[in-house]
């Protein structure tokens, strides 16, 4: 059902007024929510595409996406289960496409490296239950990769390539499992993940504007990259994944560079993602083209809650291990009575919240605040883009509640 005119003025006021005040709250956004039939119900773009830029931020402003790559990837990593090229559990499959994973180490709160027990299985890379860790969301990590000289942010295999945290399945812990799941992917296939998205899940979607290496042209509408200081003014800075911008994108030597990045490569208009979520909100066929993707049932194992062990997962807090990468995070989806949190295959289930989604609504986000949104039970979808660091920006929290909220005011209204 569509928006009625009081509800798009709404929440063109709301998108407006966040950023009213370019330096001090968002300098540009994008915001789209989208119906299970595939019509946006809302689309809008606003204020620049940077605080030292004249330039409008337009619906074909394109976003670094980082960690709403996951959702991508295990759209791409599901269609190979259905066929039976990969086993969610078994471990020995796993392990076999990727034997790196046969001889980690788990780094103990002392600082000192015991031996892995379980073998990892494709589940536990979706799920984050493999052990792995980001280092700039744990200081255990962050310390042993700033002796290792590794980067926080991960641009290549060796960047993925850390020692556990844990036994693999004892425990929770958001990290680069994605990426080994991505691996796993092109090591099955003989094909990059970028390209496999590219032939496998976007073609069929008619999206044009989504790539792990973007054209020329796709990086003339590149948005902007801000970092927020501590007195709560925004600068622009480099981006976080700087190769695929500078290198030849025609030059296949220099393509054959980039690690794609399963867990955090992707750049994308937020339009052509919100067609991923509408095809979600459809049961794996798009509402559009009619290409189905993924079987209903996979659809529902993928929003299925895979950790029920761990019903606190989100409360155990993220720290800033990385201040200039992430704000702290004493809780990733505060829901009144706390409730059992759920993850599902690569996105958070914070069951229920106070915007009006429902309990199996999946929701995730990527590093320089982009967020989204998939609500099967209603029917709805959304994204609002920004590029600003550090993460969990209280001004892009504060733009996606409200957004949510009036989309669910609306829905109500409309019932």
């Amino acid at each position: 059902m569509p928006f009625d005119t009081s509800t798009l003025e709404r929440l063109d006021e709301i998108v407006n007024n966040a950023c009213s005040n370019p330096t001090a709250s968002i300098p540009g956004t994008t915001v789209v929510v989208v119906g299970k039939d595939g019509e946006e119900l809302f689309a809008k773009a606003a204020g620049k595409r940077g605080v030292d830029s004249e330039e409008p931020m337009t619906l074909d402003s394109v976003y670094f996406i980082a960690s709403c790559t996951k959702l991508l990837t295990a759209v791409a990593v599901m269609q190979l289960v259905e066929k039976g090229t990969l086993a969610l559990d078994d471990a020995a499959q796993t392990e076999s496409l990727c034997p790196e994973l046969r001889g980690l180490q788990v780094l103990r709160d002392d600082g000192a490296l015991e031996e892995k027990q379980v073998a990892i299985t494709l589940r536990m890379l979706l799920s984050h239950t493999a052990g792995f860790g980001y280092a700039f969301f744990n200081e255990r990590v962050r310390d042993w990769c700033l002796a290792a000289g590794v980067r926080a942010f991960p641009e290549t295999l060796e960047d993925v390539t850390l020692p556990l945290l844990f036994q693999p399945g004892t425990g929770w812990e958001y990290g680069v499992g994605v990426d080994w799941a991505g691996l796993a992917l092109e090591r099955a296939t003989g094909l990059p993940l970028g390209d496999y998205l590219q032939k496998f899940v976007f073609a069929p979607l008619g999206i044009k504007d989504m790539s792990m290496i973007p054209s020329r042209e796709m990086r003339s509408r590149v948005a902007d990259m801000h970092a927020r200081g501590t007195d709560g003014i925004l600068k622009t800075r480099d981006h976080l994944l700087m190769q695929p911008l500078t290198i030849d994108p025609d030059d296949e030597s220099q393509r054959r560079q980039i690690f794609h990045a399963g867990g955090s490569g992707m750049f994308a208009k937020p339009q052509e993602y919100c067609k991923i979520l509408a095809m979600l909100l459809n049961d794996g066929t798009c509402p559009r083209t009619g290409a189905k993707l993924l079987d209903k049932a996979t659809v529902e194992e993928m929003f299925r809650n895979q950790i029920p062990d761990f019903p606190d997962f989100g409360r155990q807090g993220i720290p800033a291990a990385h201040p200039d990468l992430t704000n702290p995070l004493p809780d990733l989806y505060p829901v009144e009575g706390q409730p059992p949190q759920g993850w599902g295959l690569t996105f958070m289930q914070s069951n229920g919240g106070p915007t009006g989604r429902s309990g199996g609504t999946g929701h995730w986000a990527g590093m320089a605040n982009t967020w989204w949104w998939c609500d099967r039970e209603h029917g709805v979808a959304g994204m609002v883009c920004t590029q600003i660091l550090p993460f969990a920006d209280p001004a892009v929290l504060g733009l996606w509640f409200q957004v949510e909220t009036e989309t669910y005011k609306a829905l109500k209204a409309g019932r």
